[in-house]
């Protein structure tokens, strides 16, 4: 019978040079694995913190109102009798000026009235540096047909491309005329509250319609875009009709100084557009006031428009 060896008391042989070696490299890799490890969870924390860090800073920036415009104010006396006293002879020295997207006829579509008169509205908001570039033309033009109360002055958002757009708003204003009604609307201001801007202005039942109506195709490039104009149910226009990179860096008068001189670009811009709207604001009156709708601008804007 074979004899049975005990374990505890058989012999064992010391390890080779050659497993001795192994097992060096081996625990040498297990050690570079636990080093690599630390790494990455040291990097992934410092990741960590960083976006946390960043998400507070963000949000500190949006509580602190940093991407809020100037808080609107009562348009000053001055600023508002300089753009709504201008001569006829710098509107007709402008002419169409330089500007583009002009208001688009609205094939098909029904007159909209207010009180008997043709309705004129605007939808916007005092964040939209598009809107502030615009709110200069609206006021301009419609300022030959009646007589505007209640102006404010603001700038667009802080955080919006063209930042600090200094601009009006119609946000509590109002607007007498025996030719034409118009209502201004400022769906939102220029203060953030939350992750948007603060709401203001809600449009009526009658409002709503002709927005939603109007402000997409087939009548206008997109849906839902700001600021947008009807005229009446004859013309809508959509977006600006200039760059608000033009009144950049200016003061709220320093750009109405610029408005009533018809050699600025900013007079070419904002005169020339306005007398774009008032051509379009005469369809709706009949030509009235005539010393307003005959005037060689508002004349040759007329043609333009037929030809676009």
């Amino acid at each position: 019978m074979a004899k049975r060896t005990d374990p505890s008391t058989a012999s064992t042989n010391p390890p080779s040079k050659s497993e001795r070696r192994q097992a060096a490299l081996a625990e040498l890799r297990r050690e570079q694995e636990r080093k690599r490890r630390s790494r990455l969870l040291l990097t992934t924390g410092v990741i960590t913190a960083f976006v946390a860090v960043i998400a507070v800073l963000v949000v500190i920036g949006i509580q602190s109102n940093g991407g809020s415009g100037a808080k609107t104010t009562g348009a000053g006396q001055t600023l508002v009798h300089t753009i709504t006293t201008i001569p006829a002879a710098t509107y007709d020295t402008v002419g169409t000026g330089a500007t583009s997207n002009p208001p688009k006829p609205l094939t098909g579509a029904k007159p909209v009235t207010a009180g008997g008169k043709p309705r004129v509205l605007y939808v916007g908001a005092e964040y939209c540096p598009y809107c502030a570039a615009e709110r200069w033309a609206m006021v301009t033009a419609l300022s030959r047909f009646g007589t505007f109360s209640n102006l404010g002055q603001t700038t667009s958002s802080h955080a919006d491309i063209f930042p600090d757009t200094p601009t009006l708003s119609f946000h509590g204003a109002s607007f007498a005329s025996k030719y034409l009604s118009f209502k201004g609307y400022e769906t939102q201001s220029n203060q953030v509250q939350g992750n948007s801007y603060a709401p203001l202005d809600q449009l009526s039942t009658a409002d709503g319609v002709t927005f939603d109506t109007y402000d997409r195709p087939p009548y206008l490039p997109s849906s839902g875009s700001i600021p947008f104009i009807d005229f009446g149910g004859k013309y809508a226009s959509q977006g600006a009709s200039y760059s608000p990179q033009l009144l950049h860096g200016l003061t709220h008068q320093q750009v109405a100084t610029a408005i009533a001189d018809p050699t600025s670009q900013i007079s070419q811009a904002v005169l020339g557009t306005a007398n774009t709207f008032t051509a379009v604001l005469c369809q709706l009156t009949h030509d009235q006031p005539s010393n307003v709708c005959t005037s060689s601008a508002v004349t040759a804007a007329t043609v333009a428009l037929q030809h676009q």
